[in-house]
């Protein structure tokens, strides 16, 4: 399998499916396995099979580049160095190695977030596509507040490791237990401290491609004290201030309904990228 080269000296692993314009997706294209860790995340709504769903249903009309980003930097962490001047080389990185010289990038949450960092980074994309993740009002402060409480679990975990969490209740995020490293943990830290201050409606102004937003109207999660009470509003910004960001140059889709793990699902997201990706790219 081809690999690309981080900024880390790690290599990363990627597949490259279809024919057409080039889309990057961080996603884990690979079919699940059948084994705990699917059942754990069918139990809390998630869908094992989302990468794979997606890179497939894309690679219809595209050649679409898949990678494994998240998964990667649980396996192999990097608690100093993820940075969005980083994250952003790497994903170049691994568009030079699949010979993408322009793309385009679809992410979802903190992954979408990275899409607007590497769009004000580089003229290379074609089009950018942020599922859960505003792209004007964005939760920084909030992401920033929960990572830290995040790490600071994990390392009491590490020392004292708690009991048994319970059934899983899907969108019950306060009853989530932290199964993270410290070093795990630490790079997300890391990552939302750089963001500290970032002034996303000045960004706009970097962002020159076609480009497309979408949430689902309920995705707003509310942490207790494991998040130091933070409010992460994916929702909200899309929609006190759609026409403000539709101003800015973005087509925005809103869900109905759905919270963050429901407007994840491929069957909500194909139908709404793949087509805007086809009409946008075409020629």
């Amino acid at each position: 399998m081809p690999t690309a080269i981080l900024h880390d000296g790690a290599a990363i692993e990627f597949e490259a499916h279809g024919d057409g314009p080039a889309v990057l997706l961080p996603v884990n294209p690979a079919p699940a396995a059948d084994d705990e860790r699917a059942a754990t995340m069918r139990a809390w709504g998630a869908d094992p099979d989302l990468g794979h769903r997606l890179a497939t249903g894309l690679a219809a009309d595209f050649r679409v580049v898949a990678f494994d980003y998240e998964g990667h930097v649980l396996a192999a962490p990097k608690p100093a160095t993820l940075t969005p001047d980083n994250v952003a080389a790497d994903f170049l990185a691994v568009a030079d190695a699949a010979g993408a010289d322009r793309f385009a990038w679809y992410g979802y949450s903190w992954l979408a977030m990275l899409g607007l960092q590497l769009a004000i980074r580089t003229r290379r994309l074609t089009a950018l596509v942020m599922g859960g993740y505003p792209p004007l009002d964005g939760p920084y402060e909030a992401m920033l507040t929960v990572t830290a409480a995040t790490h600071r679990q994990a390392v009491q975990a590490r020392d004292a490791p708690p009991a048994p969490a319970g059934e899983a209740v899907p969108g019950d995020w306060e009853s989530a237990q932290v199964t993270m490293a410290p070093e795990q943990a630490a790079q997300f830290l890391t990552l939302y401290q750089a963001l500290r201050g970032f002034d996303d409606r000045e960004a706009q102004q970097e962002v020159s491609c076609p480009r497309l937003c979408f949430a689902g109207s309920a995705d707003v999660i509310r942490y207790g004290a494991s998040g130091d009470g933070a409010t992460v509003d994916i929702a909200g910004p899309l929609l006190r201030r759609r026409a403000d960001i539709e101003e800015s140059g973005w087509d925005v889709h809103v869900l109905d309904g759905l919270d963050h793990l429901g407007a994840m699902q491929a069957c909500q997201v194909l139908p709404i990228i793949h087509p805007w990706l086809r009409a946008r790219l075409a020629g």
